[in-house]
């Protein structure tokens, strides 16, 4: 059967008015605390009135040594937060959309002085981004903990009346390090085989179920990276498998971790303007120094090709190995290939994260016929400029310059 990108659906029980979702995106619009603030749900309310099929939200972390880098993330790891979300997700639900939250931990993906607490990670391999120290590789009561508080954070969001929980297991972050043999390098039962490098997330499903029964949860992986001994798209598919028998209720296919530059959001032109404004490794670089090393980052910050539609290949090939829903995302602008991706039958949804954040209400223009792509150029400034304030788009230009 031909599947339309602007029929409703359902994915375990929750309806969707549309195939195409919001993607997990960071916004930078949490207090202190990590509870959601006003900005936010104004966002949030901008994205259901657009008319997307449903919400996906930025990464909330499930432990404070999980947080991220990046400034005013949402967390998820303590009761007190329960009442800001359910002020959330009713405003989002009045409008018949459903929202998910997304819960991670960062790994070594993050830093210690922000954190207060060592990185930690399955092995101590320094990572080329965050490489200020060797993270400390996790015992067995650690990963004990950390399996049971991202279960915690899927009953959490459940309370907070949240239509589901996404596992980030995508983008190099915890648990895409446990199933990487590039930041996995363990011999014991959290390691080796692909089954090994699979059982924290067996654990966290096994026990959410215990727990939540039918609630639904979300996967999102990789289905490729560029590192060495990295995640390919023939585990990928097995992991896949693994999660379908886990009880995952539906898998978005992603790629690219944070060492493999703009792998995970790709575009034209290297956005080193933005980097040497906003990244702690070069803003307090002196102006010298960053014009003798410009094109050497230049060349470093190159998107691999395609820039469009680079993951829908791997969507597919995960798509025919499972019967769970598949959703895929990356560099799907334009309505005719977000239309033939679905009619084709590479995936069942479609997320975006770009063209959310220059028009909120990009859904509900494809569906009137006012717009046919998005009005994104993908000069990534969003993704950038995120470490030093919250989401926006820059549209490819630095504030106060021409």
């Amino acid at each position: 059967m031909q599947l339309s990108f602007f029929e409703s659906s359902c994915i375990a029980g929750v309806t969707f008015p549309n195939r195409l979702i919001r993607s997990a995106t960071h916004e930078g619009m949490a207090d202190e605390r990590g509870a959601p603030t006003e900005a936010l749900e104004k966002l949030y309310l901008r994205i259901a009135k657009g008319g997307a099929g449903a919400i996906i939200t930025g990464y909330a972390g499930v432990q404070q040594d999980g947080k991220s880098s990046l400034s005013n993330m949402l967390m998820i790891d303590c009761d007190e937060l329960i009442p800001a979300y359910r002020k959330l997700t009713d405003r989002v639900h009045e409008q018949g959309v459903p929202i998910i939250l997304q819960i991670a931990h960062c790994g070594r993906q993050t830093r210690s002085a922000v954190t207060g607490m060592q990185t930690v990670a399955p092995s101590p391999v320094k990572d080329f981004i965050f490489n200020e120290e060797i993270p400390h590789a996790l015992d067995d009561r650690e990963i004990e903990t950390i399996i049971n508080n991202f279960v915690a954070a899927a009953e959490r969001a459940k309370k907070a009346g949240f239509d589901g929980v996404q596992l980030h297991m995508a983008h190099g972050y915890l648990l895409a390090q446990f199933l990487s043999n590039h930041t996995n390098r363990r011999r014991d039962k959290w390691g080796g085989s692909t089954e090994n490098k699979f059982r924290i997330i067996s654990e966290i499903m096994r026990r959410t179920r215990e727990s939540l029964g039918s609630y639904p949860v979300l996967a999102k992986i990789n289905a490729y990276d560029g590192r060495p001994k990295g995640m390919r798209v023939e585990e990928a598919v097995e992991i896949a498998r693994m999660l379908e028998a886990a009880g995952c209720d539906a898998i978005e296919v992603s790629s690219g971790t944070v060492e493999d530059g703009l792998a995970i959001m790709r575009g034209p032109n290297p956005p080193v303007g933005a980097l040497f404004n906003s990244s702690f490794r070069f803003k307090d670089m002196s102006p010298l120094i960053k014009t003798i090393s410009s094109p050497f980052i230049r060349f470093s910050m190159r998107s691999p090709n395609p820039l469009r539609g680079y993951n829908i290949k791997a969507a597919k090939a995960i798509k025919e190995a499972v019967s769970i829903p598949v959703i895929t995302v990356g560099g799907l602008h334009d309505l005719s290939d977000i239309s033939s991706a679905i009619e084709s039958g590479s995936a069942d949804y479609i997320s975006m994260s770009r063209p959310f954040i220059i028009e909120p209400d990009i859904a509900g223009k494809f569906r009137q016929g006012k717009q046919t792509a998005s009005r994104c150029i993908m000069c990534n400034y969003c993704a950038l400029m995120i470490e030093v304030d919250k989401v926006k788009c820059y549209y490819g230009k630095l504030p106060g310059r021409k």
